[in-house]
């Protein structure tokens, strides 16, 4: 049998964390919702994720488990723990009071395989609305905290466990270390996922899978389309097409320079300069959601005529990640959405192309590591995102190409100002916003009307959730002067203290 983890969504906030734990361990594991359980993935253990849901209201997740292998080790988390008592007998029910945050195992059993090494008074995050009151008669209790008496239990002679906190998030000190018990000491699976593994994999099935035909891909200087052509490149040589699309909306002199450094690397790639059909398009235009469906519109007809001047191209591929898989099939389909997203995946039906996506088992870190493994260049590899509609969604109101001029050089200061004070590899994300307001300054003894923007920078793992960066007052005074001194048409700077929730990163 495979030594890969299933985990079964029931549509937790924390079910990624979960993954990416067991990633952590060098573990392969996939996420599929509780009502999919896979055949085509083999598996040798299994882990139910939390749930929003109560186990006693009428509708409540049922998984059938009985479809699977009965020497399968379980792990129920949170909602999956509750729901293996409900089935097995015991009593769930509602909490008398909400039990969240931080709680502390007053009593471990540690002769069980699942607390090895988990130590005494250990700190863990509990997030639950209903409470295990009575386990059923064939479960034993094996952890437990002042208010929660069953916070860990297991099924007598089988591997089947459950826990009602979250090992997977940071607040539990011990979460790794008993993930890591059950993922390996329980469940024997093998880890052997690593970035040279995937490496060596992906090569061999983009060779098979595609043989002599050629594949086309739009690069966007990113790091995820950048580590896809890598692969790419390494696997079918020539018959890659790159296609990198100026939009106009890049940052200061990023066009040429990223141009330059992919053809350093050897691939075959195409600049296009297409900045004025962006601009015609965007004109009159305010709206953040029109906005993005022109820039948008515009990429797709500007991609579909150059991929249709190359000759007997049959692939299209794409830098599509794990996390944008685990959305198109999430327990309750697609989150509400935001703001759309502009990506080589809105590329429509006409094109007649079969698609490849060689990332589309890797969260946005693992690409990273990916990355290093294929040698990529840091300045490459290390690269804040960057939206895909550019500067068109960092100004505000109407884009003209004498607001991009504007913000480019704004965004260049700034960007190499954090270089410069050695800040950038503490900052996962950082622009200019420019506002559609002007204000009253003094340069000189004149007066001025000018316009003002608003700095940007965020910590972050991989954009879900964001905190604004605490940067050195020192730092930003000298960077607005530069700013202020530099650029004509800008006589005042502000900086976003806001974090996600509930802001955004960007603006629009």
């Amino acid at each position: 049998m495979s030594k890969n983890l299933l985990i079964l969504d029931f549509g937790s906030q924390y079910t990624q964390l979960i993954a990416r734990r067991v990633r952590e361990l060098n573990v392969y594991c996939e996420i599929h919702p509780y009502n999919k359980i896979p055949s085509n993935f083999k598996f040798n253990s299994v882990i139910l994720s939390g749930s929003p849901c109560s186990v006693n209201q009428v509708d409540a997740p049922c998984p059938d488990l009985n479809s699977l292998n009965p020497s399968v080790p379980i792990l129920g988390i949170c909602y999956g723990a509750q729901y293996l008592v409900k089935n097995e007998g015991g009593l769930v029910e509602a909490s008398k009071t909400r039990e969240y945050g931080r709680a502390n195992l007053s009593f471990i059993d540690n002769n069980d395989l699942l607390f090895q090494d988990v130590k005494s008074n250990s700190q863990v995050w509990m997030s639950h609305g209903d409470t295990i009151k009575n386990l059923a008669s064939n479960m034993q209790n094996i952890a437990s905290t002042i208010d929660v008496e069953n916070a860990a239990f297991k099924i007598i002679d089988k591997t089947i466990y459950g826990i009602q906190f979250h090992p997977e998030v940071f607040h539990s000190e011990d979460g790794l270390k008993i993930i890591k018990n059950f993922v390996i000491g329980i469940s024997n699976c093998t880890p052997n996922w690593t970035p040279d593994s995937f490496v060596d994999t992906t090569i061999k099935n983009i060779k098979s899978t595609v043989e002599n035909q050629k594949v086309v891909l739009g690069l966007s200087g990113g790091v995820d389309s950048s580590v896809a052509a890598i692969l790419l490149h390494r696997s079918i040589g020539e018959n890659l097409h790159c296609i990198f699309v100026d939009n106009g909306l890049l940052r200061k002199d990023e066009f040429d320079e990223v141009l330059k450094q992919y053809e350093s690397l050897g691939l075959n790639i195409k600049g296009v300069n297409a900045k004025h059909d962006f601009y015609k398009a965007l004109k009159g235009l305010t709206d953040p959601e029109e906005k993005r469906k022109a820039i948008g519109k515009t990429f797709i007809e500007v991609f579909d005529k150059e991929a249709n001047a190359i000759k007997d191209v049959n692939w299209l591929a794409q830098g599509t990640i794990y996390p944008d898989i685990i959305e198109s099939v999430s327990v309750n389909g697609p989150s509400v959405t935001i703001k759309s997203h502009h990506n080589v995946g809105g590329l429509p039906d006409y094109m007649k192309l079969k698609i490849i996506e060689p990332l589309k088992s890797l969260f946005k870190d693992e690409v990273r590591r990916v990355g290093q493994s294929l040698d990529l260049p840091a300045n490459i590899l290390n690269r804040h995102p960057f939206p895909g509609p550019g500067l068109g969604i960092r100004i505000l109101g109407e884009v003209t190409a004498e607001k991009v001029h504007i913000l480019q050089q704004v965004d260049h200061i700034f960007i190499n100002g954090l270089k410069e004070f050695n800040l950038y590899e503490n900052v996962w994300q950082a622009g200019a916003i420019f506002l559609p307001i002007q204000s009253v300054g003094v340069m000189g003894d004149e007066r001025t009307y000018e316009n003002a923007v608003a700095l940007r920078a965020v910590s972050s793992t991989d954009g879900m959730t964001a905190d604004w960066c605490h940067l050195p007052y020192d730092f930003l005074s000298k960077v607005s002067n530069r700013i202020i001194n530099n650029v004509k048409g800008i006589n005042r700077v502000t900086y976003d203290i806001s974090s996600k929730p509930p802001a955004t990163i960007e603006w629009e």
